[in-house]
């Protein structure tokens, strides 16, 4: 099966680690992984802010980019949710680029989706013992209706307690240019989200996205809450780590 890689922006720049983890995991899962170097952003900031002529100007490139592409897996949901429901829209007065929009939309998943429901991934050997709350983002849980996806995959880490996040379906506070904008409402939902965290006693946060993970993660340092934070990518690669080390045989 052969698999491209949709870094997105934010992974690209600030967390390499996150794109290196999809990447090893999906190799270990059979596939075969390449990383089209002429990607861009997905264009939904600027979609996002009304600027839809210039997000039309990076959505052609990346239609462009990935038209040969068996599929396409991505460690954003909401990366992947502006591909698969606002592409065809954006172009659906150009029947061209809305049909070639609509081809990308159909093979572009969020990984743990991927994994889940295209691999048919049941079980992982890894291992990481600690108590994990997992963060459902906005996007991907509305957008693309992925909930229990990430879920079944961090249950199969041995070690590793997960507690259910109270009032999960709540926004974080990010949501793009929204904390620039209203940077005041955003702290407060962050600062709930914080709470919310603690509450459960976890000590590793997880989450699908890292936009999402970065917002969270600056505001629990900024309250001194000692919470490791993971995209669910990475953890799950570090756990595959821990487990074949504990298998090797001592020298």
């Amino acid at each position: 099966m052969q698999v491209s890689l949709f870094i997105t922006c934010l992974s690209d720049c600030f967390f390499p680690r996150v794109g290196q983890a999809v990447v090893h995991l999906l190799r270990q899962h059979g596939c075969q992984v390449d990383f089209p170097l002429d990607q861009v952003c997905c264009g939904q900031p600027a979609y996002n802010s009304g600027y839809h002529h210039e997000a039309r100007i990076a959505a052609k490139q990346l239609i462009r980019v990935f038209e040969h592409a068996q599929y396409v897996v991505s460690p954003s949901g909401s990366c992947a949710a502006m591909i698969r429901h606002y592409y065809p829209t954006l172009f659906a007065a150009d029947p061209e680029w809305r049909d070639r929009a609509q081809q990308l939309a159909d093979k572009v998943y969020e990984f743990s989706q991927f994994m889940v429901n295209i691999l048919n991934v049941k079980s992982i050997n890894a291992y990481y013992e600690g108590k994990a709350t997992y963060h459902h983002s906005c996007h991907m849980m509305r957008g693309l209706g992925v909930y229990q996806e990430p879920l079944q995959l961090l249950q199969t880490i041995k070690g590793l307690e997960v507690a259910e996040l109270p009032y999960e379906q709540d926004c974080c506070g990010f949501g793009g240019t929204f904390a620039v904008k209203m940077k005041e409402i955003s702290e407060q939902m962050v600062d709930e989200k914080a709470e919310l965290i603690r509450s459960t006693q976890a000590d590793i946060l997880v989450g699908s996205d890292m936009a999402c993970l970065m917002n969270i993660e600056g505001r629990l340092r900024r309250l001194g809450y000692p919470v490791k934070v993971f995209h669910v990518a990475e953890l799950l690669y570090e756990g595959v780590q821990r487990y074949e080390s504990f298998q090797s045989p001592a020298v």
